[in-house]
């Protein structure tokens, strides 16, 4: 009987030690945990144009001609994929026709930590990010280079500036027409209206009244006939001629544009097929 008590005494003993062991471990506060890697990386270099939430309000942010650029703006940014933020933060933002107020990092971040940070801004995005939502970026050899750095990756891609607000003479004649200067100052009155120098071409442009020389890239023969009217009314998207345009930091190029390959797409989508419709 003895041997039973002392055995009976040394559990409740043991299980008061446990409970209030509980009770010591609940009332310390839990440590919180680590920063994501990127998280650390932006404080240290990003926030102090950027800001701590990545508005554009950071205490550097008032001595820029144009503001720093809202990083939590998914509306804007989350099509774009993390190459074009590598770029843009590795060699600055000229290499993507932004503003020289983005500096080069190279040599202070490389490829790796850029992405962590790219990825710690997707977590701040409004909208969410979805991992969906970025495209690849379609690099053409032989693009051509423009007199003005316009990147339709920016501005068909993250702006979603639709084709025929530029290209407006598509759906009502037979060509796709250029924009004019005054309709590209509609937005760059206001929009990276200081500080960026594509930009400055443009508004240097209209002072004197005079026309972009943009080099031509869709040339065909003179003895044929195309419509880009009838071929907009008819529903055909414009990625069908030009490929995927608002993924193209610079426009080359992309189908051989040849009676073949035309015959090939009438034949598939029940267009004509007489001669007369495009020789006349």
């Amino acid at each position: 009987m003895q041997r039973v008590a002392r055995v009976l005494a040394a559990a409740a003993l043991i299980g008061v030690t446990g409970v209030l062991a509980l009770r010591s471990l609940a009332a310390t506060p839990a440590s919180p945990a680590p920063a994501p890697p990127g998280q650390a990386l932006y404080a240290m270099h990003c926030a102090a144009c950027h800001g701590e939430s990545g508005k554009g309000d950071g205490p550097s942010a008032a001595g820029f001609a144009s503001k720093p650029s809202n990083l939590t703006e998914g509306r804007r940014l989350n099509r774009l994929p993390a190459e074009f933020f590598v770029n843009v933060v590795l060699n600055g933002g000229p290499a993507e026709g932004l503003s020289p107020g983005m500096p080069p990092f190279q040599g202070n971040l490389n490829e790796g930590q850029i992405r962590q940070i790219t990825a710690y801004l997707r977590t701040l995005a409004d909208p969410p990010f979805n991992a969906e939502d970025p495209r690849p970026i379609v690099l053409v050899q032989g693009a051509p280079r423009q007199p003005i750095f316009f990147s339709h990756l920016i501005h068909a891609g993250s702006y979603r500036i639709d084709c025929q607000y530029c290209h407006a003479d598509a759906r009502r004649s037979s060509y796709a027409g250029l924009p004019s200067v005054q309709r590209c100052m509609g937005c760059h009155k206001i929009v990276a209206a200081q500080g960026n120098p594509e930009v400055q071409k443009l508004h240097d442009a209209a002072k004197q009244n005079q026309a972009i020389p943009w080099v031509r890239i869709h040339k065909l023969a003179g003895f044929v006939y195309f419509p880009h009217k009838r071929h907009i009314q008819a529903g055909l998207a414009c990625q069908t001629c030009h490929g995927p345009v608002e993924r193209m930091q610079r426009v080359a190029q992309v189908a051989p544009l040849t009676m073949g390959w035309c015959i090939s797409c009438h034949a598939e989508r029940k267009g004509p097929l007489d001669c007369v419709v495009c020789h006349h």
